[in-house]
C-alpha cells in the first residue's frame, strides 16, 4: 500500500515514480519549510520566550479552471495556507504541536478547494534535532464549524475585598442569581500581603496565583459563585445562567498579546475587552447590588 504521507511530502521525483500508477491523483499546492518564531510550549523553560516552527503544509485540491483561466480567485491561493498558520498563532498561547497542527487543518478545509491537508510542524530549537508532528485531515474529518448561538457578553464585576465577610453578601447573590444577566466576578488579591520577589516573571505568576486564591476564598463563602479559568469554562457558564468567579492565570498567561500588568483591576478591564463587555462595575459596600436601593 503507497503511503500517502510519504508521497505528499516526497521530492518530486519521487512522488512521480511512486504515484505513476495512481490513475489520476489530485493536484497538489504546498508551503515547505516555513519558519515563525512564536511562545509555544508545555514546559515553564518554554514560558516568556519565542522558538523557531518550521510548517510543511501539502493541500490535495478539488480540479479547478484555474489554469484555464489564469486567475487567481479560481485557485486555493498561498495565502490561505500562511493566513490560516498566522491566525491559529495569534488566537492563543498553545502548549501542544498537536493542538496547533489540528487547528491549522481544520481552517485550511474551511476553504471550498481543499480535500485533504498533510503538515508537518517541528520545533527547531528544543533539541539535537527537530521535534515535531505530521496529521493527514480530510475534509469530513475535520471538526465541524460550531452552530451554537453565539455567547452573549457578561457583565463584569470587581467585588472588593470587603464585601467579601459582609452579612449582605448572599443578598448580593441572590440579586444576581435574580437577575436576566450572565455576570463574571473578578477580585483583588485580599487582605494579606502578597510576597514579593526580585524576578519579574516569578512575580507576575505570584500575583496571578494571590488573585486566584481569594477568587476561590469568595467560592468558599458563597459555593453559588464558581471559579472557572478558561475560556470555555467561562462560555459555559455565560450560558447556564452561573455566577462565575474568575481565576485569571491561564487566559492571562496563553494569551499572545497578554497584559503583563497584574494589578487586579486592570486585568478585569482587560477580561472585560477581551469578552466584547462594558467596563466592569465596582462592587463597594455603598453599591446597590449590596443596598438595595436603585
Amino acid at each position: 500500500m503507497t503511503d500517502d504521507t510519504s508521497i505528499a511530502f516526497a521530492a518530486l521525483d519521487q512522488r512521480a515514480s511512486q504515484e505513476g500508477d495512481a490513475g489520476n491523483p489530485p493536484d497538489r499546492i504546498s508551503l515547505r519549510d516555513h519558519i515563525v518564531e512564536v511562545e509555544i510550549g508545555a514546559f515553564q523553560s518554554e514560558r516568556d520566550t519565542t522558538q523557531r516552527l518550521s510548517f510543511s503544509v501539502v493541500v490535495e485540491v478539488a480540479p479547478s479552471d484555474g489554469a484555464q483561466t489564469d486567475d487567481v480567485d479560481d485557485i486555493l491561493s498561498y495565502d490561505t495556507i500562511t493566513d490560516a498558520i498566522a491566525a491559529e498563532l495569534a488566537a492563543e498561547r498553545l502548549n501542544l504541536l498537536e493542538t496547533l497542527a489540528e487547528r491549522i487543518a481544520d481552517r485550511i478545509l474551511t476553504a471550498p478547494q481543499p480535500l485533504r491537508v498533510f503538515l508537518r510542524i517541528e520545533k527547531l530549537d528544543r533539541g539535537p534535532g527537530k521535534l515535531g508532528v505530521e496529521i493527514v485531515r480530510t475534509r469530513q474529518a475535520a471538526a465541524p464549524s460550531a452552530t451554537d448561538d453565539p455567547v452573549s457578553a457578561p457583565v463584569i464585576l470587581f467585588v472588593e475585598d470587603a464585601v467579601f465577610t459582609d452579612a449582605k453578601l448572599p443578598d448580593l447573590v441572590d440579586r444576581l442569581r435574580a437577575d436576566p444577566h450572565a455576570f463574571v466576578l473578578c477580585v483583588g488579591t485580599g487582605a494579606h500581603t502578597v510576597p514579593q520577589v526580585g524576578q519579574a516573571t516569578a512575580q507576575r505568576h505570584i500575583d496571578l496565583l494571590a488573585i486566584e486564591q481569594n477568587a476561590w476564598r469568595l467560592a468558599a463563602i458563597d459555593p453559588r459563585c464558581v471559579v472557572v479559568g478558561t475560556r470555555t469554562e467561562l462560555d459555559w457558564g455565560v450560558k447556564n445562567d452561573q455566577i462565575s468567579v474568575w481565576a485569571p492565570s491561564k487566559l492571562v498567561l496563553d494569551a499572545v498579546d497578554g497584559p503583563r500588568d497584574t494589578d487586579a483591576r486592570a486585568l478585569a478591564g482587560w477580561l472585560a475587552m477581551t469578552l466584547g463587555a462594558d467596563a466592569p462595575q465596582v462592587i463597594a459596600l455603598d453599591h446597590p447590588f449590596l443596598t438595595g436601593r436603585p
